[in-house]
């Protein structure tokens, strides 16, 4: 293919991209409505069926979940990552003989950066990194969702939680990789384009279980993220923010009001680079102390810092931007 795109291609792209934004938003609730009204027809034997599997295989996410290659390797996210398109950049090597804990920033919208690079094989993760398989850890109450828990367990998607992370990072052998995206929904609310905020002031549980289990941390920037949909940012105090923060604190995650490209669902093409810092290297405290976690807790936000300035230039952005920490 040349350097310009078929009409064919950008096609492919555009249309891939709206599949996962109405994934993201709309799949799990149509999954389990589809659940409840197959239980009130003549089908009901499949959902009964179904909801007696789940039952015993309620856990399955918190012990790894059931990652398939040929989920992580469809043709789909090759033009995903094309249409905006999205780089992973590598700044140093990691040893596939031990753990890693990434932590991912900004949050932005949709986590686009993230799910390319480490919920697909064509993100470039595997090649950049042999031997280290890398998880994304996200919201553990869609793992509750019947259907749509497979689907995401199939791209090799995990629950934030605590014996999920404990299971990756003790039960999984070496040479994991756990991703998690720090900021979180308060982030997201955060998100603007221009803007470069991470909220990890207070965020300290990943540097906890860092330190119990011995994996190193991982500082990972996605620069771009927060360019590809435009939010309505409502003003601390204000009705509008106060109902995002109820609802974030009832279902855990943030109701943005966004808006992209195309139909407002379709983000804007614009260029996404994940860059991975060098690892922060962190002995196994089983019980460590606040002083202990503060110390790499501050390491960790001095090498994020770091990070951001030393490829911020090439990643588009001018030599007297900031990155601010919340």
């Amino acid at each position: 293919m040349n350097k310009e795109k078929s009409q064919l291609k950008e096609f492919l792209e555009a249309v891939s991209v709206l599949q996962w934004v109405l994934s993201f938003l709309f799949l799990g609730v149509a999954c389990l409505i589809l659940m409840v009204y197959l239980t009130f027809t003549s089908l009901w034997p499949l959902s009964a069926l179904y909801f007696m599997w789940l039952v015993m295989d309620w856990h399955t996410p918190e012990k790894g979940g059931r990652r398939t290659t040929f989920v992580r390797k469809w043709k789909v996210w090759e033009h995903f990552k094309d249409y905006f398109p999205i780089k992973l950049v590598k700044t140093a090597d990691l040893n596939p003989n031990k753990n890693y804990i990434f932590g991912s920033h900004p949050h932005g919208i949709m986590c686009a950066g993230a799910f390319s690079c480490f919920s697909t094989e064509r993100g470039g993760f595997a090649e950049a990194f042999p031997g280290i398989k890398s998880t994304l850890a996200i919201l553990a109450g869609l793992f509750k969702l019947p259907l749509f828990r497979e689907y995401l367990m199939s791209a090799g998607l995990c629950p934030v939680s605590k014996a999920s992370l404990a299971h990756l990072l003790s039960k999984n052998g070496k040479g994991n990789a756990v991703v998690i995206v720090v900021g979180g929904a308060a982030e997201s609310l955060a998100s603007s384009p221009g803007v470069n905020t991470v909220v990890m002031k207070q965020r300290k549980g990943f540097v906890r279980m860092a330190l119990e289990f011995g994996a190193d941390l991982v500082p990972v920037y996605s620069f771009g993220e927060n360019e590809l949909f435009r939010q309505v940012i409502f003003s601390e105090g204000s009705l509008g923010r106060r109902l995002q923060d109820l609802f974030k604190m009832i279902m855990g995650f943030a109701p943005c009001l966004f808006f992209g490209e195309h139909l407002a669902l379709v983000p804007y093409r614009s260029p996404v680079t994940t860059v991975v810092g060098s690892p922060i290297s962190v002995p196994k405290c089983t019980t460590p102390t606040e002083e202990e976690v503060d110390h790499y807790h501050n390491l960790y936000m001095e090498a994020l810092t770091k990070l951001f300035h030393q490829h911020k230039i090439s990643c588009g952005l001018s030599e007297d931007h900031e990155l601010r920490i919340i």
